[in-house]
């Protein structure tokens, strides 16, 4: 038994068209491979220092769990919306284990965000304000999320505060 994708246009920013019999699980899988991977320290410096004009969001975990999925289905789905206020990145954390100490990237997805080389944290009322530590997968919530980051780090705020309390929403 095979699984087919429609293979005629390459991965852009949008999704590739899934076949209706591929499984949920790795119709998942492909999205984060419709994402752009660092893979390498060096990558993600780059991606960090380069980027002028957006933020840089960087999507920390394993391409293979299931939270993961679920974040980097989501992500890909607004890709095109948000394209010209964040640019976003994939880093398997066991490919790339240089940040996981100095980030504390422990739990399995953790979305951060970067604009011109500096961390920018944001305050979502869980108490941890480095991160986004937990599945993220609305995409409205992500979208305004961004625009809150990027609004606050052109402004050159280190720290935004979130466009809702997400403190009794989510369970970390």
């Amino acid at each position: 038994f095979s699984h087919r994708l429609d293979n005629s246009r390459a991965c852009t920013s949008s999704p590739p068209t899934l076949s209706t019999h591929l499984p949920l699980t790795h119709q998942h899988q492909l999205m984060a491979y419709c994402l752009p991977h660092l893979h390498d320290g060096w990558e993600v410096d780059q991606a960090i220092v380069n980027e002028e004009e957006r933020i840089a969001a960087i999507r920390f975990g394993h391409d293979y769990d299931e939270v993961c999925m679920q974040v980097d289905h989501a992500l890909a789905g607004i890709a095109e919306k948000i394209k010209n206020m964040c640019v976003l990145y994939c880093v398997d954390i066991t490919e790339v284990p240089d940040f996981t100490k100095m980030y504390e990237l422990y739990e399995p997805c953790s979305i951060m965000f970067f604009f011109r080389n500096k961390h920018i944290m944001v305050d979502l009322g869980t108490g941890n304000n480095n991160k986004i530590n937990w599945a993220l997968t609305d995409k409205q919530e992500l979208i305004d999320i961004i625009e809150v980051v990027y609004r606050g780090a052109r402004k050159g705020r280190g720290l935004v505060v979130g466009p809702k309390d997400c403190s009794t929403k989510y369970r970390y």
